[in-house]
C-alpha cells in the first residue's frame, strides 16, 4: 500500500481543534522496519472544553521508503505493508514506552481504516 508522507510540524485545523505531525521515525521489528509518526491532538475550540493527547501512527512495515513522489502535491510516497494484528499490542507497549504516547493508531490498508490501541 502507498504512504503519502505528511509535511511534519503543519497545523491541521479540525472541528474541535486542531493536531499537529511532530517527527518520524523508524523502528526495528521482527527483522523489519516500522514507520511510526509522533503527533499531538488539542481540543481547544469545542463547547464541551478542552484536552488534548501525545499520539502515534504507525503506517507499517516498510516496503520502499520515500520511494517516488506524489504527482500533485511533490511529497513523498513510501510503500509498506500493514502491522499484523498479533504485533500491535507489543509495538503499542513499545512505542508508549520509548516515546510517551498515550495512544497508538495502526493503519490496517483495510480502506485506510485504523486501530487504536
Amino acid at each position: 500500500m502507498e504512504f503519502v508522507h505528511p509535511v511534519l510540524g503543519e497545523d491541521v485545523t479540525a472541528i474541535g481543534g486542531h493536531y499537529v505531525l511532530t517527527k518520524e521515525e523508524r523502528l526495528r521489528h521482527a527483522g523489519k522496519e516500522v514507520l511510526y509518526l509522533i503527533g499531538y491532538g488539542s481540543v481547544d475550540t469545542s463547547c464541551c472544553g478542552a484536552g488534548g493527547c501525545i499520539y502515534a501512527l504507525v503506517p507499517g512495515y516498510v516496503v520502499s521508503y520515500r520511494s517516488r513522489k506524489h504527482p500533485e502535491s511533490s511529497l513523498d510516497i513510501s510503500l509498506i505493508e500493514p502491522v499484523e494484528a498479533e504485533a500491535h499490542s507489543e509495538l503499542a507497549t513499545r512505542l508508549k514506552a520509548l516515546e510517551g504516547v498515550t495512544q497508538v493508531h495502526f493503519l490496517t490498508g483495510q480502506g485506510g481504516r485504523k486501530v487504536l490501541m
